[in-house]
């Protein structure tokens, strides 16, 4: 689940969803397969304005922080730094794969900046859960063998959408469309608010929250996702329906009170840094939590030397997934 930022994030607050693989990598960004010795999984999700694709696949700590190594993650940057390091990644990976007609994007349409130092943007929480190989291959052979064409639409085919068809693929019939609070739209919040509740009541499950900071220098601090009626009696979009009809007001406001306020981070969440980004990628790992999460710190150095890496014993897993 991704937090939502700048202009955009301000009219739109739900923020973002895609969900990681480590067992899943990439022969190109559209095309999967599974991952060999020392290979760390891809992100998969849904966007709009890469030539013509529905998902797109990019290994983890490019999508994250738009480098190849952990050790070239800057602590600070500003928007020459970003730009440079999206640059150089475009040119070494993406460029001659998804082609030279796909634009960076803007403000009203995507392109393929958003595909890698999201990290830059944004503070993201991971959910990560179980599966198995099988249901892994299933999923590779089922994108790989349909038609990866834009299904993109804000309101019903969404980044949301995409993970909630994944997911249901996993547990099926648990990821729905829900009329309150989000009216029939699928939002991050709402697909993670399902992950949470099926996670409570199945352990085997074994989901984990994890909390990932963003860099600090690029943009403002993100800030929390909403739902659809949180969005409306939270934001300046309350005074025109107000104005318009007190009773639809009351009626948002009402549900947003009783179902809106989903409770979906812990209070302590483990917090990763680029270093220690193998709680995801190497499960049966542990590592210290350098801090507890809540209010973003500008400036903090999260898992910056390989040293805060403790190695630890297996923990007998199977796999895990984290659902961003």
């Amino acid at each position: 689940m991704e937090e939502p930022y700048g202009f955009f994030g301000a009219l739109n607050p739900t923020g973002h969803n895609a969900i990681y693989f480590n067992r899943i990598c990439a022969e190109t960004p559209v095309k999967l397969r599974r991952c060999g010795p020392g290979e760390t999984g891809v992100v998969i999700a849904r966007y709009q304005g890469i030539d013509g694709y529905d998902w797109v696949a990019i290994p983890l700590v490019p999508y994250l922080y738009a480098v190849d190594n952990p050790a070239d993650v800057p602590k600070h940057v500003d928007r020459q730094i970003v730009d440079q390091l999206r640059n150089h990644y475009h040119e070494q990976h993406l460029l001659t794969l998804l082609g030279p007609e796909v634009p960076p994007g803007n403000l009203i349409h995507g392109g393929w900046t958003q595909l890698v130092g999201e990290a830059y943007e944004r503070r993201i929480f991971a959910y990560r859960f179980n599966t198995t190989p099988e249901q892994d291959d299933a999923l590779i052979a089922r994108l790989n063998d349909s038609a990866n064409h834009t299904q993109f639409d804000l309101l019903f085919s969404n980044c949301a959408d995409f993970a909630r068809v994944i997911l249901n693929s996993y547990f099926p019939h648990t990821f729905r469309r829900s009329i309150f609070p989000d009216a029939g739209i699928t939002t991050p919040k709402q697909i993670t608010y399902k992950l949470v509740r099926y996670g409570r009541k199945h352990a085997d499950l074994g989901l984990q929250v994890f909390e990932i900071p963003q860099i600090p220098g690029y943009r403002r601090l993100s800030h929390a996702n909403k739902s659809v009626d949180e969005s409306f009696v939270t934001t300046i979009y309350a005074i025109p329906i107000t104005i318009l009809n007190p009773y639809v007001t009351g009626a948002l406001m009402v549900d947003y009170l009783v179902r809106g306020e989903y409770h979906l981070i812990p209070k302590h969440p483990q917090v990763l840094g680029p270093y220690t980004l193998t709680a995801l990628t190497m499960p049966g790992l542990t590592i210290d939590n350098p801090r507890v999460a809540g209010a973003q710190v500008p400036g903090a150095a999260l898992g910056w030397s390989p040293a805060q890496v403790a190695q630890g014993s297996s923990s007998g897993l199977t796999d895990t997934k984290a659902m961003q």
